[in-house]
């Protein structure tokens, strides 16, 4: 029978605690193993990158799923600014850049909504609307361990097709001293942010960290904080969507489409996080365990973006139009000021503070021979508030009576680079800038999840199953969301007649300038939003009016569809064996399982009926709607999703791994709230109303469904630390959500309620129920597969010569393809676009060499051209081009414990650049510079 020989080092890791969990099958207690392997091994002290590497080649090894995984050598070791940023070094992980940094995650070329999270083994919920978890909210400072799986097991929660991400926080009883102390320290600047106009250069993180174990090795403790303050740079020109409405441009009778407009724009602010965490695990006796733990993130995010915004082209007079493959790129547009054509002078807030707590306790009990029961129960809560707010400025030779002034501009769009464009007129005069609009719109939402939990495992004296896991799962989630909104004047058009444009005054603006490869760009007034408010106010006070306020406008149907609560209750059982035998001479160890899955969802919000036919609904201000009706619509189901998980040992350095399973993941939660607008047209019958409604979300909608096999070979090196992967996988996903029109629809039928009748400008009219039309979401029946391949390689080149023996290597490349298309227009014609977030090419390397106490590595994150939404008015999808992001960090430490470190993130200032179907349609161009980083650590 073939067995591993792992190397020394290995060895020594394992015996220090690298993690591998076992049930007790006899009398022999985890401290007794231990001590012995204590005894036998001579355990090596090694520290930095290349203990991280190590440890996340033997969880691969010794795992019993196909999985990835990052550990620290200590508590706020991982040098990351957040867990995004670590995870996106495993194969097969992207991350879609937010202001510069990882936030969401894509797994083999599915989104974050596929990607379902946990945090010691706890459902994690999200501070926005979407399962896809904001990995940035995580401090990497606070996290000892995360893995990524990429095929299930039974045992694990279900709810992810691309993959389960799972963090751990520290086991204290599991560290390999009996009291350590770690402080981590740096100072951070951006050599960007000189050309932002009131950005910060400079910021900051420290954590502390402590770990202790108390009455003989039973009780340990540890605690942990986080903090840091970011700055958030970006220079950036944003095209809009190309037009479907195409316009004869050089009146040579061919249509061409134009662009929505572009905006030019500064973007700046800060991000400040602060992380707590807290362990406790108590093992009074070898039999019993309990464990709590705590986690609790703040995140506040304050930016701005300032700059012009220049909207309707086509409304426009053309002249010495460009035009390329279809498209209008460059030409001079003028308005004498009675058009829909403007150059606005925009200044946005963007801010957004979420909260994240996350508890547990664990209570596992061995009854001193085969059988483990470990009940568990545990809670999820996360709170965030969007701000989104901006004033709009307009240029007038008479505010008083809204006399616009004429305007024109000149532009060429450059591909991927910023457009050339120049202004005719001068934007930087308070006499002339008239403010339009001022408008608020937050979007509060908050998540609540708890779940208890009770499994067991059965050690079993047999030939093929060493033991059997099974067990329970209930969980209860509600998602709640508040859309609301203030807003004075209109964007376009005249401005109602107590709301008028207002004369800005000298102490509310400042005349701003661009930099960097935006300075040729005309400069620009940066308005005070709070003194805009103020302006406002005074105006609203003087002619009677409440203040501005932002509260629900119950005129505005969007504002009331998105507002509504979505309940999720899941009842979850399991069975899975766990399979240890041989085939001849060949050892075969994994597991074969079903997760069994009941979901309740539903969904309360508001239905509008109109007509005054709902009920008497009043906001916080005292206004009352008759419009609309509280209804509750919602579905339930149950699903089977079996898995198996077989690993081949064939040689002692040489595994081949196979698994398949049924995999699900649920729709986005705010897709499932059921609030609607609606409006009445003639019937087919004569003298009949038929009722229609929109809203493109709905509680009736099913999950994202899979069918996932895995094929991979691992090679481990016998004379070095190291391993060569190859890995095949294949998914067949069943659908995926799109919104739609069906019908006819039938409304009562399927839970809505709808008046009988109405009365429209005095006459009554019968409403028909199921003949009008449901825009909403739905699952389609157009699925695909997804396949590709993967490939790793890792080695730490110890047999090399000193001191080159202190060198390493870890890299990864995967390719994915995929059958799954979609259409969009955003190019100005029907035009089918690959699945968004697959990137076919994605490459990850790092080079890293140790010397006594000297670490340093370079990474290098290259990711080929893929489809995403970009965020420009509103969220647009776009196509990205390819990015490659390179990462250096050096690092000293002393005998004392002292530890100096230096980092620069985004080493080659790399851009994001996104275009609409082809390059010369240019979409975004951001910049957001290099992030350095100075600092220390100490260790007890």
């Amino acid at each position: 029978m073939m067995r591993f020989k792992p190397s020394l080092l290995t060895l020594a890791l394992v015996a220090a605690g690298a993690s591998m969990h076992s049930y007790a099958a006899d009398a022999v207690t985890d401290k007794d193993v231990k001590a012995k392997k204590d005894a036998e091994i001579e355990v090596i002290q090694v520290k930095g990158f290349r203990t991280s590497v190590i440890k996340s080649l033997n969880d691969k090894r010794f795992g019993d799923t196909v999985a990835e995984s990052i550990s620290a050598d200590d508590l706020g070791a991982l040098p990351d600014q957040s867990i995004a940023d670590a995870l996106t070094r495993l194969p097969g992980v992207t991350a879609v850049r937010t202001g510069g940094q990882a936030s969401g995650l894509n797994i083999r070329g599915l989104d974050g909504d596929f990607v379902f999270a946990t945090l010691n083994g706890h459902e994690q919920v999200t501070t926005g609307g979407k399962r896809a978890i904001e990995f940035d909210q995580y401090p990497s400072e606070l996290i000892s361990q995360a893995a990524v799986y990429k095929s299930p097991k039974a045992s694990l929660i279900e709810g992810g097709v691309a993959g389960t991400v799972e963090l751990k926080t520290a086991d204290p009883l599991k560290s390999d001293k009996d009291q350590s102390f770690n402080i981590n320290t740096r100072g951070s600047f951006n050599d960007r942010a000189d050309e932002i106009s009131d950005a910060e250069q400079y910021g900051n993180r420290l954590s502390l960290a402590y770990q202790g174990k108390f009455l003989e090795d039973t009780l340990g403790v540890a605690v942990g904080y986080a903090h840091l303050y970011q700055p958030y740079v970006a220079s950036q020109f944003i095209g809009l969507r190309f037009n479907d409405d195409k316009k004869d441009v050089n009146a040579d009778g061919i249509k061409e489409a134009i662009s929505e407009g572009f905006e030019l724009q500064q973007k700046g602010g800060d991000d400040t996080r602060d992380g707590y965490m807290a362990a406790i695990h108590w093992q009074p006796t070898d039999n019993l365990s309990l464990k709590g733990d705590l986690f609790h993130s703040k995140f506040t995010s304050e930016n701005f973006a300032r700059g012009f915004r220049v909207k309707s082209l086509k409304n426009g007079t053309i002249s010495d139009a460009v035009v390329e493959n279809g498209s209008m790129t460059g030409g001079t547009v003028s308005t004498d000021g009675t058009d829909n054509f403007a150059v606005f002078v925009i200044n946005d807030n963007d801010s957004k503070y979420s909260e994240l707590t996350s508890g547990s306790f664990n209570v596992e009990w061995n009854n001193g021979g085969a059988l483990t029961v470990a009940a568990d129960v545990s809670y999820s809560k996360a709170d965030g508030e969007f701000v989104n707010g901006g004033t709009r400025a307009v240029l007038y030779d008479d505010i008083g009576n809204e006399v616009r002034s004429a305007e024109s501009i000149t532009y060429q769009l450059n591909g991927l680079s910023p457009a050339d464009i120049s202004f005719a007129n001068d934007y930087t005069n308070t006499a002339s800038l008239g403010l339009k609009e001022v408008g608020m719109w937050p979007y509060n939402q908050q998540n609540d999840l708890v779940a208890y939990k009770l499994d067991f495992n059965y050690v079993l004296d047999m030939g093929v199953v060493s033991s059997v896991d099974f067990g329970v799962r209930y969980a209860e989630r509600e998602f709640n969301a508040q859309r609301s909104q203030a807003g004075y004047g209109f964007e376009f058009g005249k401005n109602p007649s107590n709301q008028p444009v207002l004369s800005l005054n000298g102490d509310m603006a400042k005349v701003v300038d661009f930099g960097g490869e935006l300075s040729g760009y005309p400069s620009f007034l940066a308005i005070d939003f709070n003194k805009a408010v103020e302006l406002v106010n005074a105006q609203l006070a003087a002619t009677g009016q409440s203040p501005f306020t932002p509260t629900a406008n119950w005129s505005n149907n969007w504002t009331m569809i998105q507002s509504g609560a979505v309940n999720e209750d899941v009842l979850a059982g399991y069975v899975q064996a766990n399979l240890d035998f041989d085939i001849a001479d060949i050892k075969v160890t994994g597991n074969l399982g079903v997760r069994v899955v009941n979901t309740d969802q539903s969904s309360t919000g508001l239905q509008q009926v109109g007509y005054g036919l709902g009920e008497a609904i009043t906001d916080e201000l005292g206004v009352v709607s008759t419009d609309y009706i509280r209804n509750k619509v919602g579905k339930t189901y149950t699903d089977y999703l079996p898995s198996l998980n077989l690993t081949f040992h064939l040689t002692e350095n040489d595994q081949l791994r196979f698994a398949a399973a049924s995999v699900m993941s649920r729709p986005p939660i705010d897709k499932l709230k059921s609030g609607m607008g609606s409006w009445y047209d003639d019937s087919a019958t004569p003298g009949y109303k038929k009722y229609n409604a929109w809203g493109n979300t709905s509680p009736l909608l099913d999950p994202f469904y899979a069918d996932q096999y895995d094929l991979s070979y691992e090679h481990y090196f016998e004379e070095s630390e190291g391993a060569v992967v190859v890995a095949l996988f294949y998914k067949d996903i069943k659908s995926f959500i799109n919104n739609f029109t069906i019908q006819p629809f039938d409304f009562e039928a399927n839970g809505f309620i709808v008046p009988d009748t109405i009365i429209d400008n005095g006459v009554e009219f019968p409403v028909v129920k199921n003949e009008g039309q449901y825009q909403t979401a739905i699952n389609n029946d157009k699925g695909g597969y997804i396949r590709g391949i993967e490939l790793g390689y890792t080695q730490v080149f110890d047999f090399l010569p000193s001191p080159l023996d202190g060198l390493g290597f870890t890299g990864s490349y995967s390719y994915s393809d995929s059958e799954v298309e979609f259409t969009t227009d955003l190019s100005g014609s029907n035009l089918t676009i690959p699945l968004p977030g697959l990137s076919e090419d994605v490459l990850n390397t790092t080079l890293f060499y140790t010397l006594d106490g000297f670490d340093t590595r370079v990474s290098m994150r290259y990711r080929s051209g893929y489809v995403s939404e970009q965020v420009a008015v509103e969220s647009q999808l776009a196509f990205f081009d390819a990015e490659t992001v390179v990462d250096y960090q050096a690092s000293y430490a002393l005998d004392n414990g002292l530890k100096f470190l230096f980092q620069i993130n985004n080493l080659t200032d790399e851009p994001s650049k996104t275009y609409f179907g082809e390059e010369h349609q240019t979409g975004t161009i951001q910049y957001f510079g290099r992030q350095y980083f100075l600092g220390l650590t100490y260790s007890l």
